[in-house]
């Protein structure tokens, strides 16, 4: 009955939340499609980091239309810089394409790539599934990811959930 958020969606939560730290609150909605069975296969979500931060995210599992509109990024804008973030795999998946970063330096007249190496999925598991059994074998003394984080980031994901089963802010009705 939980899946979209819980299963994919986490991880973008997740990675906002190290880049931002913990929003105030969330704003979401989570749905399914009506040609599958799938309990949820779109969500779309604000996060509530104040005045100053605009944080939205918008996930469709449901675009069969072809690769030429599907995407699959993260677009940061800061006050002095910004970022472009292509998670590769997810587009044409399973085949997939090449990862891209590319960063607008502050004072930058243009976009600059930055070479990766590996891909996100698998490697981007190994540091941490790395680093747990260096940790439980005594080799590492800190985890580069603590309970209490996860913690947060399930907070998260529950309020997103409980979120998207609120009812929305009604309209006025008519005088």
């Amino acid at each position: 009955p939980r899946v979209e958020i819980a299963m994919h969606s986490i991880h973008y939560l997740d990675l906002i939340r190290q880049l931002l730290g913990d929003p105030k609150g969330v704003h979401a909605k989570t749905l399914g499609h009506p040609n599958h069975k799938v309990a949820q296969t779109r969500t779309s979500a604000i996060l509530d980091y104040g005045d100053t931060v605009r944080c939205a995210l918008s996930i469709n599992h449901d675009h069969k239309f072809g690769r030429r509109h599907q995407a699959c990024e993260f677009r940061i804008c800061g006050t002095e810089g910004a970022a472009y973030v292509k998670l590769g795999l997810n587009l044409d998946y399973p085949r997939g394409e090449p990862d891209v970063l590319e960063i607008h330096p502050k004072g930058g007249s243009d976009w600059v790539g930055v070479p990766l190496t590996g891909e996100w999925f698998p490697d981007a598991f190994v540091g941490r599934m790395a680093n747990v059994q260096r940790f439980a074998s005594g080799e590492d003394k800190e985890l580069v990811s603590s309970v209490e984080d996860a913690w947060n980031t399930m907070a998260l994901v529950e309020a997103a959930y409980r979120s998207s089963a609120a009812p929305a802010t009604p309209l006025t009705a008519k005088p």
